[in-house]
């Protein structure tokens, strides 16, 4: 009768206490193990892999770098060509401010002299440009945050995550700058040079012809200036607002919200991101319009030409155009996240080894 009690216990008991064990063997990556036994309800572990069932790749892997890339593209490449008439109102703002006074007037002086055609001039620099920059910017900006994390360690990543944020930004914009400049280039002189060209196989071989190789980078320095600064901004700012808007604002975990509620977020978070991106970055944005309409100029002649107002024409349209570019760049970039089921960190917690240090668990 003994034997009839005990043997259910041994059948339940003892397979579990095998797994158990099985599972805590050094050769058999204990920290992963240990967490998901200790920790079930976690979605995600602390590198910011969910489980295998929930994702597509390994978190850091070459596939979900080059899908980092691809959502770069799509946000960057459409976003940017979505908004290339309030663009070139605001580029013809700033180079020329004595004919185009405000943003009405701009919109009503193109339409007047282009017709509804002129307002798209530039699109395809612009798209082609911008889908270059925004694969180097995301996806080297994931490569950086991973790199600079490994190279700090996991308590150090977490109390100095700005820092990260901004030192992963800053490499990647480096980058993506080079393989904007040229386009760049081409889009401020279609749409600043009346007569010069009409579109981009006119323009890009005209400008070679004229000044060399040198035209499509000879604003690659003011475009650093405007850029880094901006996409320091832009990664930093909406990182950590993503990180407050969860702590204070959203009422339940991020776990426990839908995929619609989460990008609802994504998108809060990068217009406010934007904001302050365009503030930031307009100066140089000003030198950069007027740099590439005239040639021959270097940036401090034209820095000195502006002057400290001069400088600040065209804010108020440049904060509407990257503040909702902003916002919608970050919403398709999670969006292509969501859709190809890679993975998606939470926003960042205390290690508990770091907690036990500063004394804040028993």
């Amino acid at each position: 009768e003994l034997s009839l009690r005990i043997s259910p216990v041994l059948d339940t008991m003892y397979p579990n206490t095998l797994t158990q064990l099985s599972r805590a063997n050094p050769f058999n990556a204990p920290l992963f193990s240990l967490q998901e036994i200790e920790e079930p309800k976690h979605s995600l572990p602390a590198n910011g892999q969910s489980h295998s069932a929930d994702v597509s790749c390994e978190f850091g892997s070459t596939k979900y770098y080059a899908l980092c890339g691809f959502g770069g593209i799509l946000s960057c490449g459409l976003t940017h060509t979505a908004v290339v008439p309030l663009d070139l109102v605001k580029c013809r703002i700033q180079v020329d401010p004595d004919k185009y006074k405000s943003i009405g007037k701009g919109f009503s002086l193109t339409l007047k002299e282009d017709g509804a055609r002129g307002l798209a001039k530039g699109w395809a620099p612009t798209f082609i440009g911008y889908s270059m920059q925004g694969l180097c910017k995301f996806g080297f900006y994931e490569m950086f945050k991973i790199f600079y994390s490994d190279m700090l360690g996991e308590e150090n990543t977490y109390l100095w995550r700005t820092s990260l944020y901004l030192a992963a930004s800053a490499s990647a914009e480096f980058f993506a700058d080079i393989a904007l400049a040229p386009m760049e280039a081409c889009k401020v002189r279609i749409q600043t040079c009346p007569g010069y060209a009409n579109n981009l196989r006119q323009c890009a071989p005209k400008m070679f012809a004229e000044e060399g190789v040198w035209a499509f980078y000879k604003g690659v320095v003011p475009l650093w200036m405007r850029q880094i600064p901006y996409t320091m901004m832009k990664f930093a700012c909406f990182e950590r607002t993503v990180e407050l808007l969860y702590k204070h604002v959203v009422p339940k975990p991020r776990a426990d919200c839908t995929k619609s509620e989460q990008l609802i977020v994504t998108f809060t978070a990068g217009y406010i991101a934007g904001v302050f991106c365009a503030i930031v970055s307009h100066p140089a944005d000003s030198v950069v319009s007027v740099l590439n309409k005239e040639s021959g100029s270097t940036a401090v002649q034209v820095l000195k030409k502006l002057g400290p107002k001069g400088v600040w024409k065209g804010l108020v349209a440049r904060i509407i155009m990257i503040g909702t570019l902003t916002a919608l760049q970050w919403f398709i970039y999670d969006s292509v996240k969501v859709y190809f089921r890679l993975p998606r960190p939470p926003p960042p917690e205390m290690p508990e080894s770091l907690k036990k240090k500063l004394g804040l668990t028993e």
